[in-house]
């Protein structure tokens, strides 16, 4: 007699749902939390190694000659590209307002605009951008490089503080340089400005009269305490980025790419707080 197996006639029982499969509730918030806490760390981070170099200024003074050098380092090697920058970005201002402002027989403005524009925005942004790419680049390479072939371990055996050694002169003399930097752009780009608006037709003299018009001084000022901001941001930023590094040369090109990103990231957020607080208020210009 033959013999029927059970399962040769049973129907495939359906699949039971994988228990295993993530809630994407969970997921989200766990990584808007992770990121937060993130944040939170790397803001603590800085704030406490911008302590410890405002601690060490208190404490050990600063060396004139590396302040000099970085200064040179720092403020002569980014002035060419700050230059370049805010005037070919004025020029390009100018002739869009320029040509908006003829139109409509308002031309006699042309002067105030761009000079409201430079003092307050394009200076300050620009030069700060700059100094993130070129001075805070290299001050991310220079520390990670020291970090990754352990200069900065041996500095800690002659009892050399690398806080004093290394990022103390870097602050200071962003500090001093990103905002000297911005008068000379601001004012190399209304040279630029005043061509490009001259060459649309506006009149030679009503450009500097709607300025002095117009214009304040404490437009300028509150632009330079911007940089000073920038300055700060760029240069603790590229400082904790380079003492970071790990993992030789890939990481020193890791470490330099951050310390660009988060400067940028952050003169920009910073940018728009500090405009709200200086201008955000005012009616009138």
């Amino acid at each position: 007699m033959s013999t029927i197996t059970a399962s040769s006639g049973a129907p495939d029982q359906p699949e039971s749902p994988d228990s295993t499969t993530p809630n994407p509730i969970v997921v989200t918030v766990s990584l808007v939390g992770s990121g937060f806490i993130a944040a939170l760390n790397y803001i603590g981070e800085i704030t406490i190694l911008t302590c410890q170099a405002i601690m060490s200024i208190v404490r050990r003074g600063i060396s004139v000659a590396d302040l000099l050098d970085q200064m040179y380092t720092i403020g002569i090697g980014t002035l060419p590209i700050a230059l370049l920058t805010v005037f070919s970005s004025a020029a390009v201002i100018s002739l869009y307002f320029s040509q908006f402002l003829v139109r409509y027989g308002v031309g006699s403005l042309a002067g105030a605009v761009i000079a409201l524009a430079l003092g307050r925005e394009l200076g300050p942004v620009l030069v700060g951008v700059v100094a993130a790419a070129r001075a805070g680049s290299s001050i991310a390479a220079e520390i990670g490089t020291m970090k990754v072939t352990e200069q900065i371990d041996a500095l800690r055996s002659l009892a050399v503080s690398p806080i004093q050694y290394l990022v103390v002169p870097r602050l200071l003399a962003s500090l001093i340089m990103v905002p000297l930097l911005c008068i000379a752009a601001d004012a190399f780009g209304l040279v630029g400005g005043y061509a490009v608006a001259v060459w649309q037709g506006v009149a030679p003299t009503t450009f500097p009269d709607s300025i002095r018009q117009f214009v304040q001084f404490r437009d300028f000022t509150m632009g330079l305490i911007k940089t000073v901001v920038f300055a700060l941001i760029v240069a603790i930023v590229s400082c904790h980025q380079g003492l970071k590094t790990a993992g030789g040369a890939t990481g020193v090109g890791r470490s330099t790419t951050n310390a660009v990103v988060l400067s940028i990231v952050l003169i920009y957020i910073s940018d728009f707080f500090m405009a709200y607080v200086m201008f955000g208020g005012q009616v009138n210009v």
